[in-house]
């Protein structure tokens, strides 16, 4: 059996969780399985080298930006073969760029373009666990490159459907997929199961259990992930294809994202095209948009609204800035102090009412609504960064979701 194993940053946060990984490691390896293990940086340290880099510098080259935060995994991989030696098992640690991960040019959020598998294959045949370095490739001039944050899944999961392995497990801090943030909700459920579709929304929407790429090459590929803890042998949460939807809550989760900025766009005018070049102008520097709203015509005007993360607000604002004066719009202005928080649920799609109860659920706690989008399967809203977790509270007793049982009787 060939196993994928991905260890997060708090599993290998200091030298005692590095021998704990290490000897997790060693028992898979014992039993005859072939062992790929993907690691993250050890605890803070991306966070670290962010905050070095910014004494450093207040607008450094994203080339640069990737050559210093690919060497945090780099530590972690020798460090844990080190361990994994010291057990007696043979070993060898690989960074993305001797694996073979290529990716497209695109520096800090580069995606996996192909995995080159004859040097993974060429270890694990003469018997020994390959630790890769996770969050990092190379792109086509042989440059590093980074995923992204969370691109340790991505990692794990692209290693997993190359190889065609059996399992991809990974190891994080928390033991499974909950129906909420434990921290922000005590009496969250541990989720059995998920599909991938609620699964990718929750990640997208904030839920930092798995990141969205990862999921969406589990999905395309059909690679069932174990979502578990590495400080216990507790078993976790499969992410799977929808599981029977019968026996499964309208409501599997409730998610919030502080990594939100809202934009608005004033006096646009409202002509063919004019949508396109704002969007496709953010496009061109890889900014992500999330929510967009337009208003009702006025006078041959609208006002835009739509969101992006915090990481991108800069970017947003040097771009708005750049096409005023083409797209003819009167002013723009933004607000960091939002937040955004979903409710996701496969079963959503065959029970009409579920947002109405969601924005009861937020009135009564006498929070507005700024923006809200919609999914066959989600609903989001924006609103403001103060009310996040006692609208994802209210949320959660709303779908009863600190009872699965009583979850799942919910709308039927």
């Amino acid at each position: 059996m060939l196993v994928v194993k991905k260890f997060g940053g708090s599993s290998v946060a200091n030298p005692e969780r590095i021998k704990r990984v290490a000897k997790r490691v060693v028992e898979e390896h014992q039993k005859g399985n072939q062992v790929v293990v993907t690691v993250s940086a050890m605890g803070d340290t991306t966070d670290d080298l962010i905050a070095l880099m910014k004494q450093v510098t207040n607008n450094p080259s994203e080339r640069e930006v990737d050559m210093l935060l690919s060497t945090g995994e780099q530590v972690s991989i020798a460090l844990l073969s080190m361990a994994i030696r010291d057990l007696g098992s043979d070993v060898i640690s690989l960074t993305g760029g001797q694996v073979g991960i290529y990716t497209d040019d695109v520096h800090t959020k580069a995606k996996i373009l192909k995995i080159e598998t004859g040097r993974v294959m060429q270890e694990l045949n003469r018997g020994r666990v390959v630790v890769v370095a996770g969050f990092q490739g190379i792109n086509p001039n042989n440059d590093i490159t980074t995923l992204g944050r969370g691109g340790s899944d991505t990692t794990a999961v692209a290693l997993a459907a190359a190889l065609q392995a059996d399992v991809c497990e990974i190891f994080t801090d928390v033991d499974g997929v909950y129906t909420a943030d434990p921290r922000v909700v005590p009496d969250a459920s541990k989720l059995p199961r998920i599909s991938y579709d609620e699964m990718l929304e929750l990640a997208s929407l904030g839920a930092q259990v798995l990141h969205p790429r990862s999921v969406e090459l589990a999905k395309q590929y059909g690679i069932p992930i174990h979502v578990r803890t590495s400080f216990d042998y507790s078993e976790g949460t499969i992410v799977e294809e929808a599981p029977n939807m019968e026996n499964a809550p309208v409501v599997s989760g409730v998610a919030h994202d502080y990594n939100v900025a809202k934009i608005g766009l004033f006096d646009v005018p409202d002509r063919p095209g004019i949508a396109m070049k704002i969007f496709k102008a953010l496009s061109a520097q890889n900014i992500n948009v999330d929510m967009i709203i337009q208003s009702a015509m006025r006078n041959n005007m609208n006002d835009i609204g739509f969101t992006v993360t915090q990481d991108d607000l800069r970017k947003t604002l040097l771009t708005i800035e750049a096409i005023q004066e083409e797209v003819g719009f009167k002013g723009y202005t933004h607000d960091e102090d939002v937040a955004k928080v979903s409710i996701v649920g496969a079963g959503m799609i065959s029970h009409p009412g579920v947002a109405a109860d969601m924005f009861e659920a937020l009135a009564e706690e006498g929070i507005n609504l700024e923006m809200i989008t919609t999914s066959e399967i989600k609903v989001s809203c924006v609103i403001k960064r103060s009310e996040t977790q006692k609208a994802v509270r209210a949320l959660h007793k709303k779908f009863k979701l600190d009872n699965l049982e009583e979850a799942i009787k919910y709308g039927k």
